[in-house]
């Protein structure tokens, strides 16, 4: 079966960094859109960013200029890397195989000072 696991989440300071990782197993990985999406409580789930087949990518509005996607079809693997954190970007992060209803268990990212 597909699973998607989550790691790198944590505590930063505000303008500081992280890099989230997305494991895969279970599909043919590179040929799928992957998708990292964000949800902070009593927020709806939003879409961050996601990276096709072919490596084109998407941002939301809020993180462009500051989160790269990108993936590594050797490893299965997807990571988000998150520049110049905001206290806003706090949030449960997910990462989904886009459109196939697949999803990680999240990772946790805390913003604060």
């Amino acid at each position: 079966q597909v699973q998607l696991v989550e790691s790198g989440g944590g505590l930063v300071q505000p303008g500081g960094s992280l890099r989230l990782s997305c494991a895969a197993s279970g599909i043919n990985f590179s040929l799928y859109p992957m998708a990292w999406y964000r949800q902070a409580p009593g927020k709806e789930r939003e879409l961050v960013a996601r990276i096709s087949s072919v490596r084109t990518t998407n941002y939301a509005d809020s993180v462009k200029g500051r989160f790269i996607i990108f993936r590594d079809n050797a490893e299965n693997t997807v990571y988000l890397q998150m520049n110049s954190l905001k206290p806003e970007d706090a949030a449960v992060y997910s990462c989904s195989v886009y459109g196939r209803g697949y999803w990680g268990q999240g990772t946790q990212v805390t913003v604060s000072s």
